[in-house]
């Protein structure tokens, strides 16, 4: 019990329903959830596709070829890898699922329609719930997901628009290798943007491997101005050597309205096995400016989320271990977001998500630099992995040769007392965070009206 929340939350007696009050010690409210009522300033149940039946719809695939059945030494490749940086060890594709890192970045957006109810919210502290769930829904494809994404070439973009059908264009871009870097920036035309820019470190452990992306994500409500900043979980891949692997989430996600001050506080718990608790809990508060606690979020980063408006709250009584617990009144918990199910026989297709099946679709129009294009990945999705990993070589060989070759560029402008610039993405440029005083990469413009175009000069050859 020592990972429990610092409070406790009892569900008020609600007169409309007369129920009597219930009493629940995990931290997680007690009764049913219902969704959120119409008398709320979000007049939209959750996960609601209303407007998006009205367009006629691009048949997407629901299929992949299915995962072949290879076999493989990990041990051979893992003794070589104890106390390494994983980005600078060549690994064969047999360890990867057929999606880039910028792929995986884009599915953050799978639960998109958690930030369109989130822009019609008057309530920015209702608001804040709907953004935290949205935090939480980005980790729900990880549970089954133990392969890694390739890791991207430099300059190598991704971008998926979905502006025809659910009013939102994404596009990533690859701008450092070492350490490598991905800027992402969504626009969305139903009220807010979102950006950010996720460096992975990742070490491996021997029976573990962390997996820590350090970067700001930023969202802004364009009608509001409300700009809310987080930064995500680490994740720990367990097993590595024996057994099979599995995934857990934990540590702490702190979400800030830089426009209110209001903050949401969430604590994922790491797994136990002697824990009574629900495995892959989260639980949060929401504050208000003034650090008054009005909303109770509970739930589990693979299924779903919870709020609780808090109607009272006081001291508790110490605990068996000494801390004083905060006792929470709550109202009957709504229900925020729910996972959708997997498709069928998604266990031979790397656990895609319906979202992710469509990903690496092949698209007309796209840069030369896109994923969608990676031979390599486009080879072992066909099922064809031993083509697949010499391409793999091939593109990582010439990937060196081009930094080869501005490294000694760099080092004869040196010599020669020159200036000497070096990689500069195409679409994203450095600039200072004014929320975090850090320096990210921003989207600068200029992708779509390329793309309308349908001139990519500028782009570098990478494949």
């Amino acid at each position: 019990m020592e990972d429990s929340p610092a409070f406790i939350t009892v569900t008020a007696t609600d007169p409309s329903q007369h129920r009597r009050s219930q009493s629940n010690l995990s931290g997680a409210s007690g009764g049913q959830p219902s969704d959120w009522n119409q008398d709320d300033n979000c007049s939209v149940s959750s996960n609601d596709f209303s407007g998006k039946e009205l367009q006629p719809r691009r048949k997407r695939r629901s299929r992949i070829s299915e995962k072949p059945n290879y076999s493989l030494n990990l041990w051979s490749i893992m003794k070589n890898c104890i106390g390494k940086e994983l980005s600078k060890i060549p690994m064969p594709v047999n360890f990867n699922e057929p999606l880039s890192m910028l792929q995986r970045l884009t599915e953050d957006l799978e639960y998109h329609e958690l930030l369109d109810k989130a822009a019609r919210c008057e309530n920015s502290l209702e608001q804040m719930c709907l953004v935290a769930a949205f935090s939480v829904s980005s980790y729900s494809t990880t549970v089954h997901r133990t392969a890694k994404p390739f890791n991207p070439l430099l300059g190598e973009t991704y971008e998926l628009d979905r502006l025809e059908e659910f009013g939102y264009r994404s596009l990533c871009e690859q701008v450092s290798h070492h350490p490598p870097a991905a800027a992402h920036h969504v626009v969305s035309q139903r009220g807010w943007s979102l950006w950010q820019e996720i460096t992975i470190a990742s070490k491996f452990r021997g029976k573990y491997l962390s997996i820590m992306p350090l970067g700001a994500i930023h969202l802004q409500f364009h009608a509001s101005g409300n700009h809310y900043v987080w930064r995500k979980v680490t994740s720990t891949v367990h097993n590595i050597i024996v057994g099979k692997l599995w995934i857990d989430q934990s540590g702490d996600i702190d979400i800030v309205n830089h426009r209110t001050k209001e903050t949401c506080q969430l604590k994922f718990s790491p797994y136990s096995y002697f824990s009574r608790e629900v495995p892959r809990k989260v639980t949060g508060v929401v504050m208000d400016s003034d650090g008054q606690a009005n909303y109770i979020l509970s739930g589990t980063w693979d299924e779903k989320m919870e709020s609780a408006k808090i109607v009272q709250s006081s001291r508790g009584s110490s605990s068996s271990e000494g801390k004083q617990k905060t006792v929470y009144q709550t109202l009957s918990p709504k229900l925020l977001w729910k996972k959708y199910p997997l498709p069928e026989n998604a266990e031979n297709m790397y656990y895609f998500s319906s979202l992710a099946l469509t990903l690496n679709e092949e698209e007309d129009g796209v840069s030369i630099t896109d994923s969608r294009l990676r031979p390599d990945q486009r080879l072992m999705e066909a099922g064809r992995w031993d083509e697949a990993n010499a391409e793999k070589q091939r593109l990582e060989e010439k990937q060196r040769a081009v930094r080869r070759r501005r490294e000694a560029e760099a080092s004869r402008a040196i010599d020669e007392g020159e200036d000497f610039e070096g990689y500069k993405p195409l679409w994203f440029h450095q600039t200072t965070d004014e929320m975090t005083g850090e320096n990210i990469f921003v989207y600068k413009g200029g992708y779509w009206e390329a793309k309308d175009r349908q001139d990519w000069s500028m782009c570098p050859e990478i494949f």
